[in-house]
């Protein structure tokens, strides 16, 4: 029997370049959501990402397509950064390190809260996306953490979730740095005393 032949090359390489328009779509939209908010023209995404704008509505037709990609970009990263710290932290330090990037993960939310908060039923799954997969992440390094002596045992991780989502809420006349520095005395207070404190958040 004669073997047929593979499939052609040219579509693996169309789907690989594909797959690089979206990461630089992602990752400009990330950028000028930040600066300029969710309603930031089309074609300063596209340009930011080196791309046209019908490359960025070919992939996210509707805006809302690519506000809930970025956020669930975001939510799986940190989600991922829980195992990728344990295995090269102490697990205090790996808690506390991954408390941080939560931190900043949430402060690149506040250009898409407009969006967020509009009632759109686009985002309508996002809340138990985020608690699914960044729930367990953070239960894993809180119990290693806590059976090794490193943190109290008294805290779960549904009170760090809020607890730090409500301390990197916006305050009148502060910026990011304020939040950090909030979220560092929650990282100090979490601490078993025989731990002592840290110098606050890395740079």
């Amino acid at each position: 029997m004669t073997e047929k032949a593979g499939p052609p090359e040219t579509p693996r390489r169309l789907r690989a370049d594909a797959q690089r328009n979206v990461d630089a779509l992602m990752k400009a939209a990330r950028t000028v959501f930040d600066a300029s908010g969710v309603d930031a023209p089309a074609k300063e995404i596209a340009d930011l990402a080196g791309v046209g704008v019908g490359t960025l509505y070919r992939h996210f037709p509707l805006r809302s397509d690519l506000v809930k990609a970025v956020v669930e970009s975001g939510i799986d990263a940190c989600a991922a950064a829980g195992p990728q710290l344990s295995a090269i932290h102490e697990p205090g330090d790996a808690l506390a390190e991954w408390l941080r990037r939560y931190t900043e993960f949430l402060g690149t939310k506040r250009g898409l809260a407009p969006a967020l908060h509009s009632g759109d039923p686009a985002y309508e799954g996002l809340s138990g996306y985020f608690l699914e997969k960044v729930g367990p992440a953070l239960t894993a390094l809180l119990d290693t953490a806590a059976a090794d002596g490193a943190v109290r045992d008294d805290v779960s991780a549904h009170d760090l979730l809020y607890a730090i989502a409500n301390l990197c809420m916006p305050v009148p006349g502060e910026g990011p740095e304020y939040n950090r520095r909030m979220v560092a005395v929650l990282i100090d207070g979490l601490r078993s005393p025989r731990q002592g404190v840290s110098s606050g958040p890395s740079s």
